[in-house]
């Protein structure tokens, strides 16, 4: 038998396998002395997703691509010369649109001679069999036309055989999969997974960023080893996580098509390799990345600081937070000082009068940009200026969305070996925690500024004598929320006096749930069981809290529930109504086994369920949009003989998958029985007499506020009281600052740009009256939020702005009042929301060369809790109140 034919027939055989599996397998390459003409088509729309689709922008460009063939070697790789021809560029005009939402006819872009030049010089790519090796052309060219020519670059990089792999492209870096039909090849990329050159940046808490939802497709057809045509089509939709009726779609369509048939073209040069034919050509081109370059857009009509300051005398700072036209106010500053020299914003700080100057604090804290920071580092004196303005800074600090290590060395500088007032001192510990777990969570611990903050508070906390600044620094551990200062809050928590206890216990809270180990639930667990020794009743209870609000076990469940029977009837009140509410919620941890657990009729009883005390424990929804849930909780814990030991009013916000605790106010008053002559309970130690109010912002731990401790410190409080709440907060954060550079794959950029403002104004009060037998708290909070949305399209030819703006004003009233004179105690609440406008609007902006026009449709109004849109301009208002009495 002759072996020939049969291995012949079996390499045949393998070889057909192998193609059916990869599919059609074929080399690309192009003709040497053929001149091949593409017609080339780009069509780009931005649009608002809430709107109709005319409004937006429209951009069409189309133009010849002639593509020959320079050199080749032995191993297939060829360098191709690419040149556009002929481009001619449209838009759709806003002015040309009917009132019936129709498009008008597209107006043609003039271009100049010299942009005609420049977009005609040729580029040149090494490539191979579909693979684009090497981009070759003028690194001085603008940045813009030079993108143009990578996004035409891009539609030649493919593959003519299945399989996923990553490709570089203008995009960036990405994986794509190719699927093969016939003669047709299909790409579909991972926009998702590109990597490319870091620019911009976003808001740590992803509630206030930016949902970005892309898709890619392109279409390849291949014919006798000839690319003839492909359709690329990619899709970006954008908005804020907060709100997606003002998202942002951008639609980019390229189309490349092989115009027949093909005509006699330039010869071969001769060369012994690449580079010594790219260095023989007239253009002599330099390697560039295939990866778009990044374009800043220079805003003509922004404001400038220095422009303010030369007409500062006649201009008026606003300064009431709860205004919405302060916080818009507050954004244009932002602006002004990200552009500022050094001497301009110290000018401005030190002209400023003193009633404005936290103000500007806070919008230079906000800018963090190296001149501001650097111009706050000269003009703030830890040892002189009042200690109000010190607090504005820290606070303006601790709450950044995206602080840098710069932010954090200004204020270790500050606090270092400096005599402060206790204020100063406590908010500053507090802001330091804060910023190292911002820093922390935007995977920057290993800066040495971070690792230098932690090690203060550490160091701080070891050598603390005094009871409460042990609780500023625990505090502050909580802000962190490092995993590896867990085991120094649980040593403080079992072994620490009760402040101590109850502030480990409340940073322990801080965690979310991949935290909490079975370690830390060990130690919860004694605490609430008080198996090394007696704690508060608040205290049990937060270690309760932790054990059912985190992945909780079956049995921890359980023994929980059967220890309410031997606890205190306000006690065991409160933690069943805990138990029962968390039946209710839906986001909470423990519902599936809650429901599991009562399924069991010998838990689920009038025993355990019957106990009649004063203590209440409930959460609902305020208000659930399609993309926010808000929701309110209040925890009431009394003692045996009627008075309130603690109240807890939460205010928080779910949003795709994300919880933030938006405000948290804390009232605490210990020691009142004693006044009235109730016994202690055996083991317990005698409190001392004391009302104190913490609060908690965004997620921020403030430092706490004492009202009064001692009796000699409550009467003078009674005696001088001024009747006025004392301020909690009271100022302006930027709430949201994110930045995003999307490369689109015909080489266009848009930038996403969300902004927005909060003014806040929150004040408490606890009055206490010994003769009347009244408790009464009150928290009063008003706000204004601004959101500026908006999406940049830069194109040589065209700039376009899409910009949707939202703003709010609100003002929510919680008091409670409880009197202990009657039996069984009669208690109040009330909870009043006022004056919530709502509005929100579309203004764009289209340029086109360095002519800008501003295009204002007819806005569109959301008002009242549901957030449901209106047209028209109508203001209208929402009030609501809720009384409960009990």
């Amino acid at each position: 038998m002759n072996p020939q034919p049969f291995w012949g027939s079996f390499c045949l055989l393998c070889f057909s396998l192998l193609r059916a599996a990869k599919g059609n397998l074929q080399l690309l390459s192009f003709q040497p002395r053929t001149l091949y003409q593409y017609r080339y088509t780009l069509d780009v729309q931005l649009h608002h997703t809430s709107t109709p689709w005319p409004w937006g922008a429209w951009l069409q460009a189309e133009t010849l691509i002639h593509l020959h063939r320079l050199w080749r070697d032995q191993g297939g790789e060829e360098l191709l010369q690419v040149q556009i021809r002929d481009l001619k560029a449209k838009h759709q005009p806003e002015e040309e649109r009917s009132q019936d939402s129709t498009r008008g006819a597209p107006v043609e872009i003039a271009l100049s001679p010299e942009a005609q030049a420049e977009l005609q010089q040729p580029v040149f790519i090494s490539w191979n069999s579909g693979k684009v090796k090497a981009f070759y052309g003028n690194e001085a060219e603008n940045i813009l036309v030079s993108n143009l020519k990578r996004g035409i670059i891009s539609l030649f990089q493919l593959q003519p055989h299945a399989g996923t792999t990553v490709e570089e492209d203008a995009s960036g870096s990405c994986q794509v999969t190719y699927t093969m039909s016939n003669h047709s090849i299909t790409k579909v990329k991972d926009l998702l997974s590109c990597s490319k050159t870091k620019s911009g940046f976003t808001s740590i808490n992803k509630i206030f960023g930016v949902e970005w939802q892309p898709s890619s497709r392109s279409q390849y057809v291949v014919k006798d080893n000839l690319l003839q045509s492909v359709l690329a089509e990619e899709s970006h939709t954008v908005a804020p996580a907060l709100r997606s009726r003002s998202g942002i779609k951008i639609t980019s369509r390229q189309q490349l098509q092989l115009v027949s048939p093909a005509m006699p073209g330039p010869a071969e040069v001769s060369g012994q390799s690449l580079k010594d034919v790219l260095a023989g050509t007239e253009a002599r081109p330099q390697p560039l990345r295939m990866t778009s370059l990044p374009f800043r857009r220079v805003c003509t009509h922004c404001p400038s600081l220095r422009a303010f300051l030369k007409a500062f005398d006649r201009q008026r700072v606003k300064t009431d937070t709860s205004k919405v036209a302060t916080a818009w106010q507050f954004q244009r500053f932002i602006q002004m000082l990200r552009g500022a020299k050094k001497r301009d914003v110290l000018q401005l700080l030190r002209r400023a009068p003193e009633e404005t100057r936290p103000f500007l604090v806070e919008a230079a804290v906000a800018a963090q940009s190296v001149a501001s920071l650097a111009a706050l580092s000269d003009f703030l004196d830890f040892n002189k200026e009042p200690k109000s303005l010190l607090e504005k800074f820290l606070y303006a600090a601790a709450f950044s969305p995206q602080p840098s290590g710069e932010l954090l060395h200004l204020i270790l500088d500050k606090l270092d070996g400096k005599q402060l007032a206790p204020e100063i001192w406590e908010t500053g510990v507090i802001a330091v925690g804060s910023l190292v777990g911002k820093l922390c969570q935007q995977k920057l611990c290993g800066l040495q500024v971070v690792e230098r903050g932690v090690e203060t508070i550490l160091r701080g906390l070891r050598g603390a004598k005094e009871e409460p600044e042990v609780v500023i620094y625990l505090l502050s551990l909580g802000n962190a929320m490092l995993p590896e200062t867990i085991p120094t809050l649980l040593e403080h928590a079992e072994d620490g006096p009760t402040a101590v206890t109850a502030a480990a216990t409340s940073a322990l809270q801080r965690f979310p749930a991949p935290h909490i180990s079975s370690k830390v639930k060990r130690a919860m667990r004694r605490i609430f069981h008080q198996k090394r020794k007696s704690y508060d009743k608040t205290c049990r209870l937060a270690a309760a809290e932790i054990l059912l609000d985190n992945h909780p076990l079956p049995m921890d469940a359980i023994n929980i529930l059967l220890a309410t029977s031997e606890m205190e009837t306000e006690m065991a009140t409160f933690l069943l109504l805990k138990v029962q509410d968390s039946l209710r919620g839906h986001h909470h941890m423990a519902k599936k086994i809650m429901k599991d657990i009562m399924g069991d009729p010998r838990i689920n009883n009038y025993n355990f369920f019957s106990k009649v005390g004063t203590s209440s424990s409930f959460s609902g929804p305020l208000t659930v949009t399609q993309d926010l849930t808000s929701t309110f909780g209040l925890d009431l814990l009394f003692l045996e003989g009627g008075f309130l030991r603690k109240s807890v009013s939460d205010f928080s916000l779910f949003s795709h998958g994300q919880r933030l605790r938006a405000a948290q106010v804390t009232f605490e008053a210990q020691g009142m029985e004693l006044m009235l002559g109730e016994n202690l309970l055996e083991g317990e130690e005698e409190p001392e007499l004391m009302a104190g109010m913490s609060a908690t912002f965004f997620d921020v731990q403030l430092r706490p506020i004492i009202f009064f401790q001692g009796y000699t410190d409550l009467m003078a409080k009674v005696l001088l009281s001024s009747g006025e709440p004392t301020s909690v907060v009271r100022g302006n954060l930027l709430l949201m600052d994110h930045h995003q550079v999307i490369p689109l794959q015909s080489g266009l950029q848009v930038t996403i740009k969300l902004q927005g403002g909060l003014g806040l104004d929150i004040s408490a009060d606890m009055d206490v009256s010994i003769w009347e037998q009244e408790l009464k708290t009150s928290v009063i909070a008003r706000g204004s939020l601004a959101m500026d949305f908006q999406a940049e399209l830069d194109s040589p030819f065209l700039q376009a702005t899409l910009r949707s703006q939202t703003e709010v004003e609100t003002s929510i009233h919680f008091d409670t009042k409880l009197r202990f004179s009657s039996s069984p105690v009669l208690m109040c609440l009330q909870l009043r929301e006022e004056q919530v406008p709502y509005r929100s609007g579309f203004p764009p902006e289209l340029q086109i060369s360095s002519d800008l026009q501003r295009l204002q449709p007819d806005p569109m109004e959301i008002s009242g809790s549901n957030l449901s849109g209106s047209p028209g301009m109508s203001h209208k208002r929402h009030t609501r109140s809720r009384d409960l009495q009990v």
